[in-house]
């Protein structure tokens, strides 16, 4: 066979010659900055690193090639429909980014490394969100998605290929369900609400209080607080304006009053006549 493999190789040679220089076009190729060829010869891998950037020889018939994009590139994990640890279930969906760095093991070590990549995704997005309950997955999708590409890096490596960057671009969750967060939600907010009210009047209750104390001291501080409620009111271009009365001023009126009724009751009563 090593003998056959010198003669096909001298014969494909030998017809690079006599058809020189028409065969240049066949036998030259070019690879840009970010390709890598990567060249088998009857079948057998060529010893060396790949061939790029720039100009490299094949000879007709006996050597074929294969073109490895070097550069970043993505594909989206479609909705994967997850139930979680505490029994719920999501549609996940997330997006990678990868690349490779080794193009002669992306070419010899694996069929197809950009579908083998996507479908290790698919089954490893699935696997991580099944390990964690709706609130982790809800809360915590930068470190789901570190661990996801931390077991994709990993598992992608024997095929020479770089996990860069895994992102959850979405978690959707069942209709009902999404009703049912919303109502506990709003219940919660109401709650937090009649509470901060509370506080609110237990606080006002406590200063007024206190202001009460400070006026009940200090009678000049009722007369400035009305003055000042005065000045209050005929800034708001009201035509109505209302006076408290304090009921000490009309203690004196009612109980002089009750007096001379008591003393007019008492005139009329009717005389007794002796004998």
């Amino acid at each position: 066979m090593r003998c056959v493999e010198i003669f096909l190789v001298s014969v494909s040679f030998f017809l690079f010659l006599i058809t020189f220089p028409f065969s240049l076009c066949v036998c030259l190729k070019i690879v840009s900055e970010y390709e890598r060829a990567v060249i088998f010869r009857l079948g057998k891998l060529r010893a060396g690193e790949a061939r790029g950037p720039g100009l490299f020889f094949i000879l007709p018939c006996v050597d074929e090639y294969i073109n490895v994009d070097l550069r970043t590139t993505h594909f989206d994990i479609p909705p994967q429909e997850t139930l979680t640890k505490d029994s719920v279930t999501v549609w996940v969906d997330a997006v990678v980014y990868y690349k490779v760095v080794q193009p002669l093991r992306a070419v010899v070590a694996v069929v197809n490394y950009s579908t083998s990549t996507s479908l290790l995704a698919m089954t490893t997005l699935r696997n991580i969100i099944g390990t964690r309950s709706l609130a982790e997955v809800l809360a915590d999708r930068d470190i789901i998605a570190q661990r996801i590409a931390a077991i994709l890096d990993q598992a992608t490596d024997p095929w020479g290929v770089k996990v860069e960057r895994v992102e959850i671009t979405d978690v959707r969750l069942p209709q009902q369900l999404q009703k049912a967060m919303a109502a506990e939600a709003e219940a919660t907010r109401e709650a937090r609400a009649k509470i901060i009210a509370a506080e609110g009047e237990l606080k006002a209750s406590k200063a007024l209080k206190e202001a009460a104390d400070v006026i009940v001291g200090s009678p000049t501080a009722l007369q400035l607080r009305y003055l000042q409620t005065l000045t209050n009111i005929s800034g708001e271009r009201t035509s109505t304006i209302v006076f408290p009365v304090p009921i000490e001023m009309l203690r004196a009126f009612m109980d002089s009053r009750r007096i001379r009724a008591s003393s007019h009751f008492s005139s009329r009563k009717t005389p007794i006549w002796r004998s």
